[in-house]
């Protein structure tokens, strides 16, 4: 698949884990949403709080279908990738792999709708939809 994928990093924290010092697996929904976040405010150009708080819209997941392929540590680093497996109307599939070093550990597949004040679903204003595009995957 091509398009672009964005990337991050983030080491596994204290309270991310459980008493064992594995990942306890909710802690993995916080993490996508914040590279979601992060995606919005980087390359997409609209903050969580622009969205928010300046345009009374936002971007809740309607679904998430996980896998926990192998087990995360304290400590360990991270890299979370991100690309988009559909843009529609008011929707957004996204793809999560979050992987340590060259061994997968979790990945994802997420829905986003971009809902309006009215908690209704809007379709996507055209400058977010054109910053989205690139994200898209297309057959190699």
């Amino acid at each position: 698949m091509t398009g672009q994928t964005f990337t991050t990093a983030r080491r596994v924290r204290f309270a991310d884990c459980d008493a064992a010092g594995i990942v306890f697996f909710p802690r993995y929904f916080e993490m996508l949403n914040g590279v979601v976040e992060d995606w919005f405010a980087g390359p997409l150009g609209a903050s969580f709080r622009e969205l928010h708080l300046e345009r009374h819209v936002s971007v809740p997941t309607a679904a998430v279908e996980a896998r926990f392929i192998a087990p995360s540590r304290l400590e360990d680093d991270l890299t979370f990738a991100l690309t988009v497996t559909r843009l529609g109307g008011a929707s957004c599939g996204l793809r999560h792999r979050i992987s340590a070093g060259d061994q997968l550990r979790f990945e994802a597949t997420q829905t986003i709708v971009y809902v309006g004040a009215s908690l209704k679903p809007e379709p996507w204003p055209d400058a977010l939809r054109a910053r989205i595009q690139p994200f898209v995957e297309t057959p190699a």
